[in-house]
């Protein structure tokens, strides 16, 4: 099953558009998705370059065979659990940050919201996030998703700091704070912190830095 190439696409478009292939049975169906179950717990467990496709095949109580029947390579099941996960994290998280769902909050409560549902992105599925972050550097169309996903989170965090207060650059402010939530929660996950510093304590510092530097003038 050939993917199509990676072509100019709306950040959305790139997340959500799925090459999921068409069923005649519901065992096909079954086999298809026991693959990408299987592979996602691998590539979780030993990284990208550690599993092939024969352990993936045997992981899922499928053939070899079968695992062709519907990919190509391992790489294009990687490809696709990727972008299930951000699609999953866009709905959970992302999608969730528009002004609306902000009304008749304080605006601490507001930025630590916020910054709780960012750092969700990252820690619901720690060690393929982590799997991701290293595969977006190494692989053009794992990079397309990761700077799909910045920007669709870009957009919405613009719009909700432009909601709260009047600041002159929303969308750069809101790619600084995108930025540092990643960064803080990819540390908390790889364990780059003090194990004294936890997520609650991680997201009480950075809330309270991001309200100071939004309303520095008050």
């Amino acid at each position: 099953m050939a993917r199509r190439s990676a072509k100019a696409r709306s950040p959305l478009s790139v997340l959500r558009e799925p090459p999921i292939p068409e069923f005649h049975q519901e065992r096909a169906r079954k086999s298809y998705e026991a693959l990408l179950e299987a592979a996602a717990s691998l590539f979780a467990a030993h990284g990208y370059d550690a599993v092939g496709t024969p352990e993936i095949a045997n992981e899922a109580g499928v053939s070899v065979g079968t695992f062709y029947r519907y990919f190509d390579d391992k790489r294009e099941v990687y490809l696709e659990i990727m972008r299930r996960m951000m699609v999953a994290a866009y709905e959970q998280t992302i999608e969730r940050l528009t002004p609306e769902q902000f009304v008749g909050r304080a605006r601490h409560e507001t930025i630590s919201a916020a910054v709780d549902l960012l750092f969700q992105q990252v820690m619901t599925s720690p060690a393929l996030t982590r799997s991701f972050m290293e595969m977006s550097l190494r692989d053009p169309e794992v990079a397309q998703l990761r700077r799909a996903f910045e920007q669709v989170s870009v957009q919405r965090l613009s719009a909700l700091i432009a909601a709260i207060t009047p600041l002159p650059d929303p969308e750069a402010f809101a790619y600084v704070l995108y930025g540092a939530a990643m960064q803080c929660a990819y540390g908390l996950v790889v364990q780059l912190v003090p194990t004294t510093i936890d997520r609650q304590r991680a997201r009480a510092a950075l809330t309270a830095f991001i309200e100071r530097a939004l309303f520095a003038a008050e």
